[in-house]
């Protein structure tokens, strides 16, 4: 196996623990799974299946850690997203409930949790304080974003005696993750770092899917929706859209697919230029000429290439110029120049996507990946985070899934499926600029 696709899961030490787990069927310590990945799944240019040995996800018959004398912590980092509050409670349950750990700790305010000079509160999480919470969006413990450093993170966590630290984020919390466990590697501490991928814009790569997706995108279509019957309430009318996804457009391809009432999808992955022969504009014109009606949907990172960079947020992520602010002024424009009347109605769910409670999918899909976390901490893995692929639960390691972030292959079938919902053309630029594209 290639250095890049290095599937091995680092361990704290030998384990010697006998677990307590009851009526168990035990996972073989380094018990893999082949699997023959698509190329497309990470983003590969398509050259035939990656073969690849990925470690089970499971409980282990002997564990590092003695649970009686074991405490955990759980932070949660960056935005919100659906089921970040079920998985706090799996965890706790789990840790609680069969493992007997006496002590699971709630890091308040993401990262920043840590730092003595914040002085935000710990919490002491137990299952009567978490057994409601999955009712709720949002997440309990609240969340932050920005870099800490990872020293001060590591001594806050030797004060307060931590043995495993759960942390639930998405791609730059994974990079947090990775450093936070190279500082305890350095000073040869026993501790576990394990992660729990959380994004709605699916964009951690390696893995299938992210837990809250599925909600994102099922509260997405409502959106959708009226945007469609708005479109229809007018003549020429067109209802517009606002997905998140800064790099990566699979919310809005997702829930194209699943409505199949989109004319237009814009994502990051997929330049466009507005005007042109080839142009946005002009397909859109056409669009309204032929049937009287259109919706866009836009994910928040699309034809970023229109504007002039801004700078990055604390997190380091590029600020983002507003994409649905400028097709709203460049639409009415574009059509009152023709001196052609239209009515445009523009819809943002973004902050009611990522804040609502998880749906019945993404609870399950949260309840098992809390539980196999801990399973992973107590047996000593760390580095590494819980994911599904092909149906399985597995563990990977941070050091491959921190090598890129995943995006959307707009050369595969899947983005053929979208464009065949909607009927767009394949490229929306201009054929003096396709060679910058």
């Amino acid at each position: 196996m290639t250095a890049k696709y290095d599937t091995s899961i680092e361990t704290i030490g030998t384990a010697k623990v006998t677990s307590p787990l009851p009526l168990w069927r035990y996972i073989e310590d380094r018990e893999t799974v082949p699997m023959n990945l698509d190329p497309e799944m990470i983003g590969e240019e398509p050259n035939g299946p990656i073969p690849l040995e990925i470690e089970v996800a499971g409980p282990r018959s002997n564990l590092f850690f003695d649970p009686s004398k074991t405490k955990c912590a759980i932070v949660t980092c960056g935005g919100l997203c659906p089921g970040i509050n079920d998985v706090i409670r799996a965890i706790v349950m789990e840790a609680h409930h069969n493992y007997r750990v006496p002590s699971v700790l709630g890091i308040r305010f993401g990262l920043q949790g840590f730092i003595p000079s914040y002085q935000h509160p710990v919490e002491e999480l137990t299952p009567q304080s978490v057994s409601h919470i999955h009712e709720f969006g949002g997440t309990i413990l609240s969340s932050s974003r920005g870099p800490q450093p990872p020293e001060d993170i590591v001594d806050a966590m030797e004060r307060m005696n931590i043995s495993i630290l759960f942390m639930i984020g998405g791609d730059g919390t994974m990079k947090a993750a990775q450093a936070i466990q190279h500082e305890v590697a350095n000073r040869g501490n026993k501790m576990s770092i394990i992660g729990i991928p959380k994004t709605i814009d699916n964009d951690v790569h390696f893995v299938s899917k992210t837990f809250g997706f599925d909600t994102a995108v099922e509260k997405a279509t409502e959106a959708i929706g009226c945007a469609h019957a708005e479109a229809l309430g007018a003549p020429r009318g067109i209802g517009m859209v606002k997905l998140m996804g800064r790099e990566s457009g699979f919310i809005a391809a997702q829930a194209t697919i699943a409505l199949k009432e989109v004319n237009f999808v814009l994502i990051p992955e997929s330049r466009f230029d507005l005007h042109g022969p080839n142009g946005f504009l002009g397909h859109l014109d056409k669009r309204l000429d032929k049937r009287g009606h259109a919706v866009i949907v836009v994910a928040e990172g699309a034809g970023q290439e229109l504007f002039d960079r801004k700078g990055a947020d604390p997190s380091g992520n590029i600020i983002l110029g507003d994409i649905c602010s400028l097709l709203r002024k460049e639409i009415h424009q574009y059509f009152q120049d023709k001196n052609t009347e239209i009515t445009l109605k523009f819809i943002d769910p973004s902050y009611i996507i990522r804040s609502i409670p998880a749906n019945s999918n993404d609870r399950v899909y949260c309840g098992f990946l809390g539980q196999h976390a801990v399973h992973a901490g107590m047996s000593g893995k760390t580095s590494m985070l819980v994911s599904m692929i092909q149906d399985r639960y597995i563990y990977l390691p941070l050091s491959l899934v921190t090598q890129k972030r995943k995006t959307l292959n707009i050369n595969s079938n899947y983005w053929g499926s979208v464009l065949a919902s909607t009927g767009q053309p394949s490229s929306m630029v201009n054929p003096e600029k396709s060679n910058n594209c």
